[in-house]
Parts: structure tokens; sequence; C-alpha cells
């Protein structure tokens, strides 16, 4: 840009939370560009589930552009829990900052879906033209078809009003600034903090369910620079998934070994087969991303893992668990 004039105001909800710590970082790190002002909104700004304070909010900022991450989240024990609210708490926040961004006419919002809410029964790899295609699984069947209606709700904004609202689903997202929560939490920093734990009582490290269950893991900051790159370039209504290859995918067993490795753990690592394993397998097809972007490289596995337990360890206190 040969002016310095801001000619992009970027409101990014869920500021606070996984995805939104990590664009905060990447723009701070020199991703952003000099025509961008950014601007991360957290629950203490305004409560989405509130039509008239999402409204406040937006006539605030007014931001030509939206990165939608807000959404009430949790792990599988807390979904199985929880249907209704996370139905409800979900429409109520998706429907608020759409119809807002609409009114206050943002040029461009991408919204945040998530792997979980494809079909249960369904063949592999999953693309994302099948997202519809039967029911997602029972145990957060809630939270799956709250996100799955932001993709319907795009798809009406552009073809009632022509906006450019789209969404991006990546894979399950682990990094700083997660949810280290043991019962809430996700697989990987619920064992990142068990680990921890382990370690410090000198106990063994035991993971829930069997180990086998299969994941691709993304990590945040590769997936803020993907949020860059669909901001300023992705023009499609339709979603994009957002993953490491399929060859990729790892064990809930291996992800637990690369936390030992990462942590120095020198217990035991034992397996509660008394638990839900959840799905065995999500597998997803990055081949439309590849499309797009060929050559864009994903930080290994192990130096992510390695990085976030560093992370964990040195903000323990203050993380939230």
């Amino acid at each position: 840009e040969t002016s310095g004039a801001v000619t992009k105001r970027i409101l990014v909800t869920g500021g606070s939370g996984l995805v939104g710590k990590a664009l905060e970082k990447v723009v701070a790190d020199g991703e952003g560009q000099a025509d961008e002002e950014w601007i991360f909104v957290s629950s203490r700004d305004a409560d989405l589930t509130n039509a008239a304070e999402t409204k406040a909010l937006f006539e605030q900022h007014r931001p030509t552009h939206v990165i939608h991450l807000a959404a009430m989240v949790g792990g599988l024990f807390k979904n199985i829990r929880y249907n209704l609210d996370f139905w409800r708490r979900n429409i109520h926040i998706n429907d608020n900052v759409l119809h807002s961004a609409y009114e206050t006419g943002v040029q461009k919002v991408v919204s945040c879906l998530s792997t979980c809410i494809f079909p249960d029964k369904t063949t592999y790899p999953i693309d994302e033209s099948m997202i519809h295609n039967g029911p997602p699984h029972s145990s957060n069947f809630g939270y799956s078809y709250a996100k799955r209606m932001i993709d319907i709700q795009n798809r009406a904004y552009f073809e009632q009003h022509g906006c450019r609202f789209t969404a991006v689903i990546p894979t399950n997202v682990f990094g700083p600034h997660d949810n280290f929560n043991i019962q809430d939490g996700h697989v990987l920093p619920g064992l990142i903090h068990k680990a921890y734990l382990a370690k410090e009582a000198g106990t063994a490290l035991t993971v829930w369910g069997t180990g086998k269950p299969r994941r691709q893991f993304i990590y945040s900051l590769d997936l803020a620079r993907l949020f860059l790159w669909v901001l300023r370039e992705y023009e499609e209504i339709e979603p994009i998934i957002l993953s490491v290859g399929e060859e990729d995918e790892v064990s809930i067993k291996e992800a637990a070994e690369a936390i030992v490795e990462a942590m120095d753990f020198r217990g035991e690592l034992l397996f509660d087969t008394t638990k839900a394993d959840g799905q065995f397998k999500k597998t997803a097809s990055n081949s439309k991303l590849r499309h797009y972007l060929p050559s864009f490289q994903f930080t290994p596995f192990r130096q992510a893992v390695k990085e976030t337990c560093a992370w964990f360890s040195t903000n323990y206190a203050n993380a939230r668990k």
C-alpha cells in the first residue's frame, strides 16, 4: 500500500480465545498490513447472545470486516450434558453477529465452524460439500447444528442481500491460550494439563479412552495465518476446510506421547478404557485449501506441541484451566 490510510477495520469476536489470541499474535508479529486496523473483543465487551448489545458493539466500532470466532464451546463430556445450551447460545450469537454485520454494512464476515459438525455416518475423507448430508454425532448435536446454520445463513444473506459472508472449518485447533480444563476442555489441552499435574505429583498420566481415535490437529498460529488469507483473498461463500493433510492425522496415543516428550514426563502412561472414545475419526480433506495454497507450510506437530506445553508451563497461574 502506498498510502498508510486505514481502509479495513477488522472486528474479531471471541478475541480472547484460542484462535483470537493467535490472530492477535500473528498480526502483532508483522503479518498485519498497513491498511488494517484490528479490534479484538471478548464477552467482557458485549454479550453477543443479546441482540441490542451486539448491535451497539457494531455501531461503536463500525467494522468493514469481521472474523467471527465467538461461541459457546467445550469438549465431549460438556457437550453431552448441555446440548440445549450449546444450541440456543450459539444460535443467538451467530444470528446477532451476522445480522448486525448486515445492518451496519460490513463488507465481509468470516465465521468459524468445526469438523465435528459433519455427518456422523459418512465416507472419508470429508469435504466441504458434505456438511449437510446427514445428522451429526449425537454427543454434540446442539453445537453441531448451530454451527451448520451459519453456512445456511451465509448462503441466505448472499442470495437475498449479496453479502460476502463465508466460513472456515478448522480441524482440532490447539495452542497457547487454549482452555486447559480437564473436565470440559478438548483432548490435547486436557492432556497437557494432566501431564503437568502428573509430573508435579509424580503419578501416572491417565488418558481417557483407548488412545486409538485419530485426529487432525492444527496449530492455532498456523490457523491464524490461514484466517488472514481467507479474509484477504478467499472470495467464495462456500466454506473451506483449514487442516493439515490426511497423512498428518495422529492417534490420541501418539498425541499423548508427543506431550510426554515435550513435558519431559518420566512416569507411566495409562489408558482408562472405561471412558468414552467419541468418534473414531473425522478425517477431513484439505485439497480445496491446497488448490489455493499449494506451498503453505504447517508447523510440525511435535514442535507445535512443544511450544504449547512450554507456554502452559510458563503461564500456568493465568492459563484457563
